[in-house]
């Protein structure tokens, strides 16, 4: 195995600390009370509990994050609830939602689903509010069920399921952003009849965000240097409505349906400044004035049909059918010179879906689980687009097909060991036309995959997990059959063209999984986990320059090998259990370390795409005993890193260090007041880029700012 770079030399002392965390909460000693009634065995848990013990029993190594975890710092969308996660980045500006990566992995490593079912195109997981969810589910290693397209692993969201029992919830939010001001109100109704259970969830949003952004170019032959500073505050209105339906009937028959509605709007005002020195010559100016419009809709029903054949087989089909459209328009005027271009962009697509999966589950008498399934997906899109600045904006008709087979065996061997193998067949056709022709490329995988748990002590909650298995990434769409892109700004190494490439091949990686978990008697776990994937076919873009038409054009290709490897440590537990004379401070803490190379890239730092070298998470949560109060907080950290992606590119990310802090006065019993201030310390973020090479040299660096956001909401159960 490959050395970890410097950052893990702190890894031994975290390591120290760890054990005597381990060490120390199982010596902690309860006071003696006086002698009662003997009233048996009485068990009391909470659902924190009932996760931990869910994320205990699992044969594959599963986090699960439930409601009183996802709702307790009052975050405002679910990428604020993700950030906190063992192992998970939010790509982009603090506070501005972003890609959501697993191990610090880009877009397409890691899988998100959706009640088990891959999220439909087009969809980000940013737009669900967090009373949406349920629970969050975090996989480190795939499963042959849940899809091998994890090559960092999967995060399964479950969105919120009916409680008969539980009154209704209503949430009013008000928030503050740079004198802007938001407003969302959050509606989640269980329902009450026979013979239907269930819950249906009502968002809606009126959301004011100011950007802006300043960057600095400059190119060397020609000493070109170039600032341009972009302004703007845009408006969404959207509303988001869900319900989970369920009837249930007898001998093991249920059918459950999952109807999904999304309808958001957005436009935007605002102003881009640019300016151009030439070595000695007086600096030219131009201004211009920006509009940008959006329109998002999406309609799906999910359903699921349940039934028990024996009392050994069940049988699950599930179905899933939706469609999305998008409306784009991006106008620029009022500019004077070459360095603004009076132009438009539009951008309008319609996006059909559907799948059908059939799982059969038999249990053996000798202990075994067998689970195999069939999966069908077809996705058809069909996209008008315009880039006036070119003749090469065109148009785009594509569709993808997929199918897929799997049998997977979870046993338990004896008392020390359970194990969960699985085998897995996905095979995957794209085909697509644009303005240069038809594109076609079809690629399959195999992925044997293997999860044990060794119990050193029956008896005892320690377990240690490994994991062997293959994974793989398959190329987006827009990777394949992309139409040719041109740069809205004047072409440039840092500011290319940009066109698909269909000759691309899936990713493919071997990993293995190792952790040590202790789960405390309190409630509490301690984890350790390690991790390497050996990565073959890597797609990364590259830049060159095309000797017809003169211009720097981007294409994705694949550029060879790449190893990945880490360190994640995970701490949930009261810290007075740990020191007695502590005060009750519920502590979630976690700290991962990453390290990769792209070995077809000279280093120094030639890590795979925004991979930082790696992310903490340190929070508590405590409820005042004298008044009806619970104060609260999180520090996320991230630090800065290059990549160096070619020969001659190179990419920056800046750090962040994001402070979010709240507080909740409950009222009653049914009603409180919260306070949330979300990004306590703003900073601004910058990213840059950087390209060497063909007597050019060209490095361009962005600086994005974000502010404190105050956010006041009621909560009440009525």
């Amino acid at each position: 195995m490959r050395e970890f770079p410097q950052s893990f030399a702190v890894a031994p002392l975290l390591g120290h600390l760890l054990v005597a965390g381990c060490v120390a909460l199982p010596a902690l000693s309860v006071a003696q009370t006086a002698p009662a009634t003997d009233l048996g065995r009485i068990e009391i848990r909470s659902n924190r509990n009932n996760d931990t013990e869910t994320r205990r029993e699992s044969t594959a190594a599963k986090i699960v994050i439930g409601r009183e975890e996802i709702e307790k710092q009052g975050d405002a969308t679910l990428g604020e609830v993700l950030k906190r996660l063992p192992g998970v980045t939010i790509g982009g500006a603090p506070g501005r939602g972003g890609a959501i990566r697993m191990r610090g992995l880009g877009g397409g490593y890691t899988q998100i689903l959706m009640d088990g079912e891959r999220v439909p195109p087009g969809f980000s997981i940013d737009s669900l509010t967090p009373e949406q969810v349920e629970r969050i589910e975090i996989l480190r290693a795939p499963t042959a069920e849940t899809g091998a397209r994890a090559i960092a692993g999967t995060i399964n969201i479950v969105l919120r399921e009916g409680q008969k029992a539980n009154p209704d919830d209503l949430k009013i939010t008000r928030t503050q952003e740079r004198g802007e001001g938001s407003t969302q109100v959050n509606w989640v109704h269980n329902i009450q009849t026979e013979p239907l259970a269930g819950t249906f969830t009502l968002s809606a949003m009126d959301q004011k965000r100011p950007e802006v952004n300043h960057t600095v170019s400059e190119a060397d032959p020609g000493d070109d240097v170039r600032i341009r500073d972009i302004e703007s505050v845009g408006r969404r209105q959207a509303i988001h409505a869900n319900a989970r339906l369920q009837w249930r009937g007898e001998q093991g028959k249920s059918l459950t349906l999952t109807p999904f509605l999304i309808h958001s709007e957005y436009e935007a005002l605002g102003t881009i400044r640019s300016s151009q020195m030439l070595g000695a010559t007086p600096a030219l100016t131009d201004a211009a004035n920006t509009r940008n419009r959006s329109t998002y809709s999406m309609g799906r029903l999910n359903g699921q049909w349940a039934q028990r054949l024996s009392a050994d087989d069940r049988l699950e089909l599930r179905f899933g059918v939706g469609q999305s459209q998008y409306d784009y328009r991006f106008d620029q005027t009022g500019a004077s010179t070459p360095l603004l271009l009076n132009t438009f962009e539009t951008q309008n697509f319609v996006d059909r879906s559907y799948t059908l999966n059939g799982k059969w589950t038999h249990a053996m008498a000798n202990g075994h689980q067998v689970v195999s399934g069939l999966e069908l997906e077809g996705v058809r899109r069909v996209e008008e687009a315009n880039a006036a600045v070119s003749e090469d904006g065109g148009d785009l008709q594509a569709r993808t097909f997929r199918w897929a087979a799997y049998t997977q065996d979870e046993f338990k061997i004896n008392a020390n060991w359970s194990a969960h193998s699985g085998l897995r067949y996905e095979s995957i056709v794209t085909e697509g036309t644009n303005e240069q022709g038809f594109k076609s490329n079809h690629s399959s995988v195999w992925t044997p995959l293997l999860h044990a748990v060794w119990k050193p002590d029956a008896n005892k909650r320690d377990q240690v997990r490994m994991s062997l298995t293959r994974s793989y990434k398959t190329p987006t769409l827009y990777n394949l059959v992309a139409r040719y892109v041109p740069s809205r700004e004047p072409n440039s190494p840092t500011r290319p063209d940009r066109v698909g490439n269909p000759d691309l091949r899936p990713e493919l990686a071997t990993g293995i999984d190792v952790s040590f978990e202790r789960y405390l008697a309190t409630g509490g776990v301690l984890s350790a986990n390690v991790f390497r994937r050996n990565i073959s076919d890597l797609i990364r873009y590259s830049t060159a320059l095309n000797a017809s038409t003169n211009k720097w054009v981007s294409t994705p290709i694949n550029v060879g090998d790449a190893v990945t490897q880490g360190l994640e440590l995970d701490a949930k537990f009261r810290l007075d259990q740990a020191w007695p004379e502590a005060l009750p401070i519920d502590i979630r803490s976690n700290m991962s370390f990453f390290h990769s190379k792209v070995l077809q890239v000279p280093g120094p730092d030639n890590r795979l795409d925004q991979q930082p070298s790696m992310t903490a998470n340190f929070g508590g949560d405590y409820r005042v005993r004298s008044m009806p109060l619970t104060l609260g907080g999180n520090f996320n950290w991230n630090p800065d890193y290059d990549t160096r992606r070619s020969e001659q590119q190179w990419a920056y990310q800046g750090s962040k260090r994001v402070v979010d802090v709240y507080g909740l006065w409950k009222l009653s019993a049914n009603t409180g007041i919260r306070l949330t201030v979300s990004n306590l310390t703003p900073r601004d973020y910058v990213t840059g880029t950087r390209y060497i090479g063909n007597a050019v040299s060209e490095t361009a660096r962005t600086h994005t700012s974000n502010w404190r956001m105050v956010q006041l909401r009621l909560e009440m159960k009525i």
